[in-house]
């Protein structure tokens, strides 16, 4: 009996070691390198950008891994992206890209394993590309103006979202999506009915069948590649000086990283920006 016990015991601990190696998400940081890309098309120009580069280039430090800044859409090339583990758009906005080779190289990436994080404003990125859409999950619609309000977390045992809050209240932009991908699997939700009652109107059209919780971040398997968005994220004081608005940010970029294993461009397909998804 004191056998079976010990047997018991023993396989319950690999078992729970097992799932809490998943929870943490060990990633080997010093072949994680990372591009921070922040080019905006015609439109508004959000001023925390150069705090979010900071932000990520302060965790490359602290956790070791490379992070590269551009701006430039000439960086999107096979040679380039093949360096890079993950991509992440930082309150990027409207027309990204100069052309559709560039916009394939960038969907070529994903198909090859590549990973990305968008952050805030991503949501009105390439609002013209069906693809780019599909694999955020959606576009911009509206927001109401910037206010406190209530997130909750749906899945606390996914990686990305250890040690937030479970109830976490913030001042931020409460953004609504059009063009809503069924894909993503939402793990934090904005409560619809925290938000002050200056725009009821608007908050019915545009949460549509949603009444009380709203999707603001969640991650997608998607086309070969490995994606996590949140829509949080407008105050620049958010990446240089809230800790936890940060460890959100960092966890992000870490679970997509552990999904990555291999940009491997043999397993991309596309021959144009608009090639239908397999």
């Amino acid at each position: 009996m004191a056998r079976l016990v010990n047997v018991l015991i023993s396989s319950f601990t690999i078992c729970l070691l097992t799932l809490t190696a998943g929870w943490s998400q060990e990633v080997n940081w010093k072949n994680v390198r990372v591009l921070v890309y922040t080019k905006n098309g015609k439109g508004y120009v959000h001023d925390n950008i150069p705090n979010a580069k900071l932000c990520i280039q302060k965790l490359g430090q602290q956790y070791g891994f490379g992070v590269d800044t551009s701006a430039q859409p000439t960086v999107f090339t096979e040679a380039n992206l093949k360096k890079y583990t993950l991509l992440v758009f930082a309150s990027t906005n409207n027309d990204v890209f100069d052309t559709d080779e560039q916009r394939l190289a960038f969907r070529r990436y994903v198909e090859a394993g590549g990973g990305f994080v968008g952050i805030h404003s991503v949501m009105g990125t390439e609002r013209n590309w069906t693809w780019f859409k599909r694999m955020i999950g959606g576009t911009f619609a509206w927001h109401p103006k910037f206010q406190k309000f209530r997130i909750e977390v749906l899945d606390t045992k996914n990686p990305s979202m250890q040690s937030i809050p479970k109830s976490w209240e913030r001042e931020d932009e409460f953004y609504f999506t059009k063009n809503m991908s069924p894909g993503p699997t939402v793990i934090m939700a904005n409560d619809i009915t925290t938000l002050n009652q200056d725009e009821p109107e608007k908050v019915k059209m545009f949460g549509g069948s949603y009444t009380e919780l709203y999707p603001s971040a969640w991650y997608y398997n998607f086309d070969g590649g490995y994606t996590w968005c949140t829509t949080l994220g407008h105050a620049k004081t958010d990446y240089l000086g809230d800790e936890l608005f940060i460890k959100h940010i960092f966890q992000g970029i870490r679970y997509v990283a552990g999904q990555v294993k291999k940009i491997d461009f043999s397993k991309a397909y596309a021959d144009s920006r608009d090639t239908p998804i397999r």
